[in-house]
């Protein structure tokens, strides 16, 4: 018996982490069909027992604008730079709809996944990366939504007209996919402790959308102050800004664009919050057990 012990090895050996900046990028990917399915199971269940299912990705956006267009270009009488009222809000709503979903549910990663993750061991950060990754049929499908309403304007004449910065597509999304991680992680870590901060920062998520240039071009703000700032430049320090920003200008042609210099403010932004979020995910995720 004790020779049958000696000779077991083992395939897999689970050791503690040694440092905040670690992260292995390996085991992650050897998890990667656990990752699938937690990819599947978020698409499945979002909608599970429901009539229209998936049907919902198109109607929640398509009443959003009608919404938008009777409230921001009719009542208040916003402009869209030209561009026809429902291209102009689809494609803001597309891209800030994919940052809000990816934002807020991996800020619940904890809290929501407690359980499963006091009962098995695996990669913690597959939990949020399969929530940013589950997220992209939901926008794919809005996507082809805008897709449609815009050969819909092609045929009836618009203005509106695409460009070569539209090859910056999905690097864009890459970028709105980082946001949302890298923030997620850390108001994850963060309401672990301390449960207000959920309540805080869906009102904070729902200010967010207007502190970003969707209902109005950033046009509009040009050359304005606020406290002795320039209301432009504060806009663009939102590094949800230049993305949005950069997809429109290169999709629908209207406005100018944001510059690179804020596009790569925007990058290294993405980058210092992920390194940041990953520093404070492997802080938290060695004793959350003992608060969530």
């Amino acid at each position: 018996m004790s020779k049958e012990i000696e000779e077991e090895q083992f395939t897999t050996v689970i050791k503690p982490r040694t440092g905040l900046f670690e992260v292995n990028l390996k085991e992650i990917w050897d998890y990667r069909d656990l990752m699938s399915l937690f990819v599947k199971r978020n698409i499945i269940t979002q909608y599970k027992q429901t009539i229209l299912g998936p049907l919902w990705y198109v109607i929640q956006p398509a009443i959003t604008v009608i919404m938008y267009m009777v409230v921001f270009g009719g009542i208040a009488g916003i402009p869209t730079d030209g561009v026809p009222q429902p291209l102009f809000y689809l494609g803001g709503i597309c891209m800030w709809q994919y940052f809000a979903d990816c934002l807020t549910k991996t800020s619940n990663t904890f809290v929501n996944n407690s359980g499963i993750f006091g009962k098995v061991y695996f990669p913690r950060l597959i939990m949020p990366i399969s929530d940013t990754l589950s997220n992209l049929v939901r926008f794919g499908i809005q996507v082809g939504l805008f897709i449609i309403v815009y050969i819909y304007y092609a045929f009836v004449g618009s203005a509106a007209m695409p460009n070569w910065y539209l090859l910056l597509f999905p690097v864009l999304v890459l970028m709105m996919a980082g946001l949302a991680l890298g923030f997620g992680i850390i108001i994850s870590s963060m309401t672990t402790k301390y449960r207000d901060l959920q309540i805080l920062f869906t009102f904070i998520v729902q200010l967010w959308m207007y502190a970003t240039p969707i209902v109005y071009p950033l046009s509009q703000v040009r050359g304005k102050m606020v406290a002795g700032f320039n209301l432009e430049t504060l806009m663009c320090i939102n590094p949800v800004t230049p993305v949005i920003e950069s997809f429109k200008y290169g999709a629908l042609g209207a406005g100018e664009f944001i510059g690179w210099g804020w596009l790569a403010y925007s990058f290294l932004f993405m980058v210092v919050l992920l390194v940041l979020g990953i520093v404070i995910f492997n802080k938290v995720q060695k004793s959350f057990m003992d608060t969530v």
